[in-house]
């Protein structure tokens, strides 16, 4: 089923979400460092609350759109598949793009190297699974 803006912004929010709570929290149980992206992106706009916006504007409102207007029709796959592949391409741009830019190096030498870059891949694999799973499912039928 062609996912929907509504759905797409659903997906992107619990995505945002729980790719938030990874990175925070979860990553330092493993060993790694907490990386607050609302932190990272607050250099660029000068807060933390400015980082927060932004961040959840991306992950609910802009990625989601992206998403259901340009990507899901050059991705194919399961809904769930195309979301990781979104969430990979997104991966890249962050990690090659904005954290440079952001002050955390290429490849986020800055804040942790490669532990927080398999960090940032599997919670950019996450949001795009559940951006990808939630957008791409209409609403249960009864049969």
């Amino acid at each position: 089923m062609k996912p929907t803006n509504v759905r797409a912004f659903l997906g992107g929010l619990i995505g945002c979400f729980a790719a938030s709570l990874v990175m925070q929290y979860l990553v330092p149980m493993v060993g790694g460092m907490s990386i607050d992206a609302a932190a990272l992106l607050g250099g660029l706009f000068g807060s933390w609350t400015a980082g927060m916006m932004v961040h959840v504007l991306l992950g609910v409102v802009v990625f989601p759109l992206l998403y259901v207007l340009v990507f899901y029709h050059l991705i194919g796959g399961t809904p769930f598949v195309r979301g990781l592949v979104y969430g990979v391409a997104l991966w890249l741009l962050a990690v090659v793009v904005v954290m440079p830019i952001a002050g955390a190096g290429v490849l986020m030498s800055n804040v942790g190297g490669m532990m927080a870059v398999i960090a940032s891949l599997v919670a950019h694999l996450l949001y795009g699974g559940i951006l990808g799973a939630v957008a791409g499912h209409g609403p249960m039928r009864k049969t």
